[in-house]
């Protein structure tokens, strides 16, 4: 590996500063927060201004905004994002620390769509593929995603006369024992399939958001029932909120400080 240069890290050093407080800083600002000669600091930002990388803030002297450069290379980061293979990227990792199936799922409808998925290597595990679509209710991505949409939306998914088809005998099948799960969710932030897709396997799941903070997906972790307990529950939904939080990032979100 290469040797970092020092001007360019105090620049991105500079720029990575904006990402706090009200997005505006000024020349004392940085001073302070960097503890770098004023000298450097004012070269740093006259450098970075003449690139359109900050730009002056009207109406506040000597304070600093992000500048349009910076917008242009995210969008274009932003076209070159794939949701499938960075879903795959994470959810290999994810498996590779728990040793268990792994899926990254999308909504349709009324159903999920699993777009990326990454196996256990015990020879007990779920099978299933990417591709495969599954009644939402019936899943931990599903209610993950139906309980990020909003009142409107869900009333349409959920509209009165619905029929929940069951896939176990655990499946839920009453809208209003849906909906009242679905509160759970939210309150959660995370949320649990007790073999109800499928009799033999539990799951966790958490969501995805894009950079607008707005869910798209959700990531969950399926286990089989012979290797489940409410201890290794509360670990999996450890790791698959920093999984979902970890595609997120990939994916332009910022979690709030």
């Amino acid at each position: 590996m290469g040797r970092l240069v020092p001007a360019v890290t105090r620049a991105l050093d500079i720029l990575e500063l904006f990402l706090d407080g009200d997005g505006t800083l000024s020349a004392p600002d940085i001073v302070r927060k960097l503890q770098l000669p004023r000298t450097t600091v004012h070269e740093l930002i006259t450098t970075l201004a003449a690139r359109s990388y900050i730009v002056p803030v009207d109406g506040r002297s000597g304070r600093y905004r992000l500048g349009v450069r910076l917008y242009q290379l995210g969008s274009r980061y932003a076209e070159q994002l794939d949701l499938a293979h960075e879903g795959q990227e994470v959810a290999r990792s994810v498996a590779e620390t728990c040793d268990e199936t792994v899926h990254v799922a999308i909504l349709d409808g009324t159903h999920v769509l699993y777009i990326a998925k990454v196996d256990s290597t015990h020879a007990v595990r779920m099978v299933s593929a990417a591709g495969r679509s599954l009644p939402a209710h019936c899943t931990a991505v599903g209610k993950m995603l139906l309980a990020s949409l909003p009142d409107s939306e869900l009333d349409t998914r959920l509209a009165p006369g619905t029929e929940l088809a069951a896939m176990t005998p655990n499946s839920i099948t009453d809208p209003a024992v849906l909906r009242t799960e679905l509160e759970a969710v939210r309150a959660a932030g995370i949320a649990l399939e007790r073999r109800e897709s499928n009799a033999d396997v539990s799951c966790v799941a958490a969501p995805v958001r894009d950079r607008s903070g707005r869910v798209v997906a959700a990531l969950s972790i399926s286990v089989p029932m012979i290797r489940w307990s409410e201890e290794r529950r509360a670990e999996l939904e450890q790791l698959a909120a920093k999984g979902a939080a970890d595609l997120s990032e990939r994916l332009g979100h910022r979690a709030a400080a």
